[in-house]
C-alpha cells in the first residue's frame, strides 16, 4: 500500500457502508463456583476423587441475544451465556498419578448497552442464474453484538456436593458431546460429588450497527509487495529465522523499573 503519511490532500469524498461501534464496554468477573457437568465415564472419577486440579480452562462458545429495552429508546440488553471448557487432573489415592478428565461450566451475562436508533428492513438480492424468482433476502438493522474474550484464568476448584437437583446446563450442544466424548449428564441427586470452580474471566462487548459513511478517499489499494514464489529448503528456511534471543534472556516483569547498574539494592 502506498504511504500517504505526509499526503494532505484527498482524491474524492466516497460513501461506504461498514459497521460502526456505538457502544462498547469492558468487564472482569470473577466467577466464583461454577458448577461443572462430566460424562458418565468423567462423572465416575469425580465420585471416586480425593482431590482435583484444574489445568485449564477456555472459552468454547458464546450464546449472544439482544432485545432492546422498552423503557430506554436506543438502549439494547446483551444477555451472554458463556460456555467453558475445562480440564482437570483428578486424583484418586494419595501418590497416585492423575487421570486427565474434561468438564463443561456456563455462565450468564447482561450488558445494557447504547445501540442507536432505527426500526427499517432491509432488502437486498442473491445472485442465482437459475432461478430469475429467487425471494429477496430481507434484514433489519438491529446492532450485532460482538464479544471478544481471552481464555479465562483458572484461580481454584474443589470438590463439592450438587446443592440442587434441579439446577441444569440445559440443552448441551452436540458439538460438545463430541468433544467430550459422550453425553454429558445434566441431572444428578443432590449429595452427588461434583466440581466447582472459580474462573478470572476478562471480556469487552461491542454494539455494532451497520451505517454508512463519507471518508475521505486518497487512492486505490495497489499491493506493492511481490508474491514470493520461491520454494527454499527446510535448512535455508530456517537460517533465515532470527535468533529468539528474547526467549533465552527474558525481561523483568517491571520493566518501568530502572536499576541503573543492574543492582537492586
Amino acid at each position: 500500500m502506498a504511504d500517504l503519511t505526509n499526503s494532505c490532500e484527498f482524491k474524492e469524498a466516497c460513501c461506504i457502508d461498514a459497521g460502526r461501534v456505538f457502544d462498547s464496554c469492558c468487564d472482569r468477573d470473577c466467577l466464583e463456583d461454577l458448577r461443572c457437568y462430566f460424562t458418565p465415564e468423567g462423572q465416575n472419577c469425580i465420585e471416586r476423587a480425593i482431590s482435583v486440579k484444574m489445568r485449564s480452562a477456555e472459552v468454547l462458545n458464546v450464546y449472544i441475544n439482544v432485545e432492546p429495552v422498552s423503557f430506554n429508546r436506543g438502549f439494547f440488553a446483551c444477555d451472554l451465556t458463556f460456555l467453558f471448557l475445562i480440564d482437570f487432573d483428578v486424583y484418586m489415592a494419595p501418590h497416585s498419578c492423575p487421570v486427565q478428565v474434561k468438564g463443561i461450566a456456563t455462565h450468564n451475562k447482561r450488558v445494557i448497552l447504547c445501540g442507536g436508533d432505527g426500526n427499517v428492513r432491509i432488502f437486498s438480492n442473491t445472485v442465482n442464474d437459475n432461478d430469475c424468482h429467487t425471494k429477496t433476502e430481507r434484514t433489519t438493522n438491529m446492532p450485532k453484538c460482538v464479544v471478544q474474550s481471552v481464555d479465562p484464568i483458572p484461580l481454584s476448584c474443589r470438590i463439592g456436593e450438587v446443592k440442587d437437583s434441579c439446577e441444569c446446563v440445559g440443552v448441551v450442544p452436540n458439538f460438545v458431546n463430541e468433544l467430550l466424548g459422550g453425553c454429558v449428564v445434566t441431572g444428578l441427586d443432590c449429595g452427588t460429588p461434583t466440581v466447582y470452580v472459580t474462573l478470572g474471566l476478562f471480556t469487552i462487548v461491542q454494539l455494532i450497527r451497520q451505517v454508512q459513511m463519507l471518508i475521505p478517499v486518497y487512492d486505490f489499494c495497489i499491493p506493492e509487495k511481490q508474491c514470493d514464489d520461491t520454494t527454499d529448503q527446510p535448512c535455508d528456511v530456517f537460517k533465515k529465522i532470527k535468533f529468539p534471543t528474547d526467549d533465552f534472556f527474558p525481561k523483568n516483569c517491571d520493566r518501568d523499573v530502572d536499576f541503573g547498574c543492574g543492582c537492586n539494592d
